[in-house]
């Protein structure tokens, strides 16, 4: 086997090693909070050893950096798309479908688990602010970007209060699912159908 296809396998076993840690994470994080959660029972969780465990993350705040980086690589994915979004609709079948074993979106207890985190970890803290920024620059230039394109051609003085709004909408929806999970879905698409348009409605001139 050639030096190439041999360092392909390797990477791609290691990629699988991390992936598989991160969700056993993410799921003792949900179940037993950042600090209730050990090293030693996401290793359980992962069906393997501590100590290989540490050889990919240095502690769980590692795990945390990498948890936040994967999360903000699917958003820059998503942002880069240019298709028609029905804000709204998307919003609405989104609440309360996020767990650690979905591929996209996180947890909205995990995301309040990580941001009391943030408040403790400088790191943390700086990785959250930088996916805050990625979003809001993503919610402007899908704002601002013209409709062939699936933007809104919202003007450029308008656009980055909406994008802080549509961002404070999204955040408190998760803290709603942590504690209303079972809202009513029609009640909740009711309310965001009245309110979502109008912020991606240009001003009157």
């Amino acid at each position: 086997m050639s030096e190439k296809p041999r360092n392909n396998k390797a990477a791609a076993r290691i990629e699988a090693q991390r992936e598989r840690i991160l969700l056993a994470a993410q799921q003792c994080f949900i179940e037993h909070g950042f600090h209730g959660a050990s090293m030693a029972s996401i290793a359980e969780t992962a069906g393997m050893s501590a100590g290989l465990i540490y050889r990919y993350f240095e502690n769980k705040s590692a795990i945390i950096l990498a948890i936040v980086r994967q999360q903000l690589e699917w958003l820059q994915n998503d942002l880069r798309l240019n298709r028609k979004v029905n804000l709204a609709a998307e919003i609405t079948a989104r609440f309360g479908t996020a767990n650690a074993q979905r591929e996209h979106g996180m947890n909205a207890a995990l995301l309040l688990e990580i941001s009391a985190e943030a408040t403790r970890d400088p790191k943390v803290a700086a990785a959250l602010d930088e996916f805050d920024t990625t979003l809001r620059s993503g919610l402007i230039e899908w704002l601002t970007r013209s409709p062939a394109t699936g933007g809104h051609a919202l003007p450029a003085q308008v656009a980055p209060p909406r994008a802080l709004i549509l961002q404070c909408l999204v955040e408190g929806l998760k803290v709603r699912e942590a504690r209303e999970p079972n809202l009513d879905r029609e009640l909740l698409a009711t309310a965001l159908n009245e309110v979502v348009p109008l912020l991606l409605k240009p001003p009157q001139a």
